[in-house]
Formats: structure tokens, C-alpha cells, sequence
């Protein structure tokens, strides 16, 4: 396992991490927490120092298993970044899109309260990284929530202060780090073979301000693994039956097909291990998160840390 600075001012992490939204027990299917637990287990034993979660993947039981995998190992070298502003303490019926009940709330009282009930479910005295959950931009152009961050870094609740930029918002939000770079540790954004928008002017404003980047959805949902096919499904309660809906994944199957001259260049390779190893290239890019639900997944994923740098020439345009 390669480790890496997350950005100037962050900590050492793992290159490959572990994307806990899937063990939460909702919007992925059926879990099972005791697999859940031998995945998270067999992320420290391949190395792994980083695991990314959020407080409302499974309505805080993400956050609960993280927690019991912390008092089996003792919290050492693990950096763990989870999120606040997708509220679901206070949402209704009414607030369900698929996910569960859940609504937007950035005022400053409510992320200083979320990350009050994440600091008491994951047991520790301070968060590493708190990160704003992919708000809208109005959110984001309101005072409330960087004041949270800032006063949750005062008090030493947080120690670094991230944001997760909403999925295809990655250049329309991008000035957000013009404004509070000097607050802003580290970006979660979503990026991928098939998904490169962040490369044009969200990764330079990055690296000139020397902000983190940690790469979300890198293997966009597991399609990038080859598993799938036009006729794949998933059950209702599976948030891919609307993000890689029959329709999307034949898009992103015909783009798939640009991406063959790379994966014949590594034929050793499973597809995920050079999907992941294509983030990790970037520059400007200093872990993944690739969501795993079992140990086989966790052992995959973190073999692309070791396999090296992709030359950028070997990458195919998506043009």
C-alpha cells in the first residue's frame, strides 16, 4: 500500500481507501453486518488508513460499525472523514427521492449539532475530516456552514474541514475554493474513467491552493469492474436502480468501449484495478474510496495502489 499527503495541509493516508455508504445497510441492497465488519477488518489488515463515511449512509449505522472497528484496533493511524448536511433528523415522508427521508440543512447550529452526534456514534474525541455533503450551491454561497467549520476547528471537534462537491457540479462549483481555501483542507469529487469534468478546472484550483482531493465514485457504482451488462438490474432498494438505470448504462457501455486499448495494456489487471489506478495517477489526487461490501472487494481494490502510475499518453480520450 502507497501512502500520500492529502493535500499541504492534511494527513498521511492510504492511496486506496474504503467507501463505507455500502455497509450502512441502505440504498445498496441487502448487507449483512458481520460481512460488513470482515471487510472493514480486512481493510486494516491490506493497509488501508483512510475510510470515508457519512453521517447519513445508513442513518448513522455506517458510522456505528466504523466505530466498533475502532475499538477492535485502537484508532492509531486511522483518518476517518464522514459528512453533515444531508439531514435526516429532521426530514419527513416528504423528503424521500429514493434515498430515505432527507433534506438540506447547512444553517450553523445544524452541522455543529450533526457533528456533535457523529463525534458521540464514532467515539472519539475529535473528527479528523468533516466534509459539507454535496450541497447546492446556494448553500454553499451562504456564510452558515463555513462558520461551522471554522468554529468546530476552533473548538477542536474537527481537525480538518473538507467539502464533497455534488456530482457533474465539478467546474460550476469550483470557485467555492477561490472563496474558502484557507478553511478548505480537502474536496471529495467525483471522478472516474468515464466522468473527467473535474480535470478541466476544479483539479488546478486544487493543487494551486493545496487543498486535498479525494476521489468518489471511481469505479461509478461498480460499472467499472465489468460486471455489469445492458440488461444488469437492481432491486428497489438499491440506489443504482436509478444511477445506472437501463438507459445510463448503455451510455456508459458505449463509452466503455473507447476505454479497451487501455485495459488490453494491462491484461493481469482485473478492469477496477486500472480504473483505480487511473485516479490515482492524476496528480492532483491523493486517495480513492471505492466502495466495498466484502473481503474479496477490500483485497481487489487495494492491490491498485501498488501497480504504479498510469501514463497519461496510455489514457484514451473520451472525445
Amino acid at each position: 500500500m502507497e501512502y500520500k499527503n492529502l493535500g499541504s495541509r492534511g494527513p498521511k493516508i492510504s492511496t486506496v481507501g474504503f467507501g463505507a455508504w455500502a455497509i450502512g445497510g441502505m440504498n445498496w441492497g441487502e448487507t449483512d453486518d458481520s460481512v460488513s465488519m470482515a471487510a472493514l477488518n480486512k481493510a486494516i489488515d491490506e493497509g488501508v488508513t483512510f475510510i470515508d463515511t457519512a453521517d447519513v449512509y445508513g442513518f448513522g449505522h455506517s458510522e456505528e460499525l466504523i466505530a466498533k472497528l475502532i475499538k477492535q484496533h485502537g484508532k492509531k493511524n486511522i483518518i476517518i472523514a464522514t459528512k453533515a448536511g444531508n439531514d435526516f433528523y429532521n426530514a419527513n415522508s416528504e423528503d424521500d427521492a429514493g434515498y430515505g427521508a432527507i433534506k438540506q440543512t447547512y444553517s450553523k447550529e445544524y452541522i455543529i449539532f450533526a457533528a456533535e452526534q457523529s463525534l458521540k456514534r464514532l467515539n472519539v474525541d475529535a473528527l479528523d475530516i468533516l466534509q459539507l455533503h454535496s450541497p447546492d450551491i446556494d448553500k454553499l454561497e451562504r456564510d452558515e456552514p463555513w462558520e461551522a467549520l471554522a468554529q468546530l476547528k476552533k473548538d477542536g471537534k474537527i481537525l480538518s474541514a473538507g467539502f464533497s462537491i455534488q456530482s457533474f457540479k465539478e467546474t460550476e462549483h469550483a470557485h467555492i475554493l477561490d472563496v474558502h481555501h484557507d478553511l478548505i483542507d480537502s474536496i471529495q469529487v467525483r471522478y472516474n474513467l468515464l466522468e473527467r469534468e473535474a480535470e478541466k478546472v476544479l483539479f488546478p484550483k486544487a493543487l494551486k491552493y493545496g487543498i486535498g482531493v479525494i476521489v468518489r465514485i471511481p469505479l461509478l457504482f461498480g460499472f467499472l469492474t465489468g460486471k455489469f451488462s445492458k440488461d444488469s438490474t437492481f432491486s428497489a432498494d438499491d440506489h443504482r436502480s436509478m444511477n445506472l438505470s437501463p438507459e445510463k448504462i448503455q451510455n456508459y457501455l458505449l463509452q466503455l468501449e473507447k476505454m479497451k486499448p487501455l485495459f488490453d495494456r494491462y491484461p493481469e489487471q482485473t478492469l477496477g484495478q486500472v480504473s483505480l489506478r487511473f485516479c490515482i495517477s492524476h496528480h492532483a489526487c491523493q486517495t480513492v474510496i471505492p466502495g466495498a461490501k466484502t473481503e474479496k472487494q477490500v483485497i481487489e481494490n487495494c492491490a491498485a495502489s501498488d501497480l504504479g502510475v498510469i501514463p497519461k499518453e496510455f489514457v484514451p480520450s473520451l472525445d
